[in-house]
């Protein structure tokens, strides 16, 4: 089953139906018609769930009930080692890549999850993220069920949305979130209900964004680190501490420039996409993706190091740095960065002036292109591809040599 719920409650009662009849459900993480056509040809007899009046996925579809059934007769003990969902990551084709999920394995990770947050029980989750993306099924589904805390149905968006959503429920509060939803609530200036820890995950927390956040919201901030591929495998407190600490059992192991992840609740070793320093004793240092590396006329640095500058600047709203494709590159064929940035009051000459205090200049993005938002998917990441075709579009005034 294609569980393409929206409301957060449907999804779990339709995971929860799933789980009872033994049926596997697909998380893909988009639903383009490719790779609906994708599916098919992995699960023929897949049927999609949904809780839209017109939902557009050409696929046989099971309305959510409007009314909802009468509970009847005991919790259902699930075995553990029950196949309870295929998580998809894009392979290096554009296929999907599935990835098995057990019940057993799934809640010893959320359990430690509530351990590493320190959860009282009976919290409320309030999540920015959609329920089918791993983070999301994580720590705003499956962290309530197994833990004995309450989901909120809605996602939230905007950070008015996200206020009103926190003050509907009680406390304990948690909000479950990304860097870009918790720097907008931050740049809007709005006053939070008390809530008493914010979570965030995708990408990493610039820390000077993280102490804003804990000291505007008299709150606590714990990142987590995880991938589709191994699920959350470690956490980090980032106003404290640089390193994350890895779950129990769970272990990294260098192969080369390589490093792979193994044990716990990870279904079978996986190499990691990111660029990670081990520091013994379950702990790391993140230092970004493997596909991020930059390397120009001998020096080297990092799509996120650059990221983080560009977004440190005064003005700039939203902005990334991303890898020229080859045939943007220069005559001699030395490679080169572009970036897109959000700043409405600011003009190239300045953006540019502030960056060359800040980043080497062989790092300059050439082009620097002024956009009105950036490309950003529901969990608030922006594919390198919508990133080229945005630049692909762009023309004006605004484009710098």
């Amino acid at each position: 089953m294609l569980n393409a719920c929206a409301d957060r409650y449907r999804f779990a009662v339709g995971l929860g139906a799933c789980l009872a009849r033994g049926q596997v459900s697909l998380l893909p993480s988009t639903h383009t018609p490719e790779v609906i056509r994708q599916l098919r040809a992995f699960a023929p007899d897949v049927v999609c769930l949904t809780d839209e009046a017109a939902c557009p996925i050409a696929l046989p579809q099971v309305g959510y009930p409007a009314t909802a059934a009468q509970a009847v007769g005991a919790v259902p003990q699930v075995d553990p080692e029950q196949l309870v969902a295929y998580v998809f990551t894009s392979g290096s084709t554009g296929a999907p890549v599935p990835h098995r999920k057990s019940w057993g394995r799934l809640n010893a990770c959320v359990r430690e999850e509530s351990l590493r947050l320190g959860l009282p029980g009976g919290c409320a989750i309030v999540a920015t993220v959609p329920p089918q993306h791993m983070y999301g099924f994580e720590s705003s589904v499956l962290l309530a069920l197994a833990n004995g805390h309450a989901l909120c149905a809605e996602r939230p968006f905007y950070p008015a949305d996200i206020a009103a959503a926190l003050t509907r429920v009680p406390r304990p509060r948690v909000l479950v979130s990304t860097p870009v939803h918790l720097r907008a609530l931050v740049a809007a200036g709005i006053q939070l209900p008390h809530t008493d820890l914010i979570v965030s995950s995708t990408a990493p927390l610039a820390q000077q964004l993280a102490v804003e956040i804990e000291q505007r919201f008299a709150t606590r901030l714990v990142e987590i680190y995880g991938s589709t591929e191994t699920g959350e495998i470690a956490a980090r407190r980032p106003t404290q501490e640089a390193h994350w600490q890895l779950w129990p059992g769970v272990t990294l192991s260098q192969r080369g420039e390589e490093t792979w992840a193994q044990g716990g609740h990870i279904e079978e070793p996986t190499r990691m996409s990111d660029v990670l320093e081990l520091a013994g004793a379950g702990r790391f240092l993140l230092h970004g993706r493997v596909a991020d590396l930059v390397n120009i006329a001998g020096k080297r640095s990092s799509l996120a190091y650059l990221n983080h500058q560009l977004n440190s600047i005064p003005g700039v709203l939203d902005g990334a740095f991303f890898h020229c494709d080859e045939a943007r590159t220069s005559q001699t064929g030395v490679a080169r960065v572009a970036a897109c940035v959000v700043a409405p009051y600011l003009d190239a000459a300045r953006v540019l002036a502030a960056l060359r205090d800040r980043v080497d200049p062989v790092f300059l993005p050439r082009p620097l292109l002024f956009v009105a938002r950036l490309p950003r998917n529901a969990t608030g990441k922006l594919p390198h591809e919508a990133l080229r075709a945005l630049a692909a579009s762009h023309s004006g005034p605004a484009t710098v040599a």
